[in-house]
């Protein structure tokens, strides 16, 4: 009886330790993610702007048709 506490207690540890573990990868993950669209958005702003006014002005034209 008492080898299956320790068992069981021994699953519930490892499984209480891998729940955080994993919470701070996804967390990492996340981070990482932020962080390459920032850089992206920084990177290629000025030429999404334009494109995005472009589109606009396409756009536009079409509902003045």
């Amino acid at each position: 009886m008492v080898s299956m506490l320790s068992f069981i207690a021994g699953v519930k540890d490892k499984l209480a330790s891998e729940k955080g573990a994993t919470a701070t990868e996804y967390s990492l993950l996340v981070a990482f993610i932020a962080f390459g669209i920032i850089a992206g958005v920084t990177a290629f702003g000025g030429e999404l702007n334009t494109w995005f006014d472009g589109l606009g002005t396409t756009v536009k034209g079409w509902a003045n048709k």
